[in-house]
């Protein structure tokens, strides 16, 4: 079964994106293989912020299949992806079974805290950048359910990035439905 990873990056304070939403101050780290990244993915999972802020700036969206998690969004203003609007645990299911490759939660927050709550993810992998925001978009808004987490990976890059990869230990499906 295709596991669906919360790979994303973060600030020391643990800030997905400053307060206007923005990312630059994401250092360039050139040991990084973007490449081999993105190539362990053909799916990615997007909040509304996030596909809002990335659709003027994605060509294609890489290649990769999109599903955008919205109440607002109108599946036939946006042709090039699917918005889900309700069945979400379903639909999840259902693309987890289908064969392929590892399906990327992108982002953001929000959408991490509910799938989150209906025990949809599989890892947390947080690219720690060296820097403090002081406020912004969190990498769990609050409230959010407890997990226990094992790590199961992390590497140091010469720019000060720590990768961190932690398996999220399932709990017993929970009634709350935040999407």
């Amino acid at each position: 079964m295709r596991r669906i990873r919360y790979q994303v990056a973060c600030s020391l304070d643990g800030y997905i994106a400053d307060i206007d939403g923005k990312t630059g101050w994401i250092v360039d780290e050139p040991a990084i293989d973007f490449g081999a990244l993105f190539d362990q993915f053909d799916t990615l999972l997007m909040g509304r912020l996030t596909y809002e802020g990335m659709a003027k700036e994605a060509d294609g969206f890489w290649g990769k299949k999109v599903f955008v998690f919205s109440h607002t969004l109108e599946q036939q203003d946006h042709p090039q992806v699917t918005i889900v609007s309700k069945n979400a645990q379903s639909t999840l299911q259902e693309l987890r079974s289908l064969p392929g490759k590892d399906i990327w939660l992108f982002g953001g927050g929000k959408l991490f805290q509910s799938l989150l709550a209906l025990n949809c993810v599989d890892t947390v992998e947080p690219a720690v950048i060296p820097v403090l925001l002081g406020e912004g978009r969190p990498l769990l808004p609050s409230p959010a359910v407890k997990r226990m987490l094992t790590l199961t990976a992390q590497q140091v890059f010469p720019s000060g990035i720590v990768w961190l990869e932690y398996t999220i230990h399932a709990q017993e499906k929970s009634a709350e439905t935040h999407l």
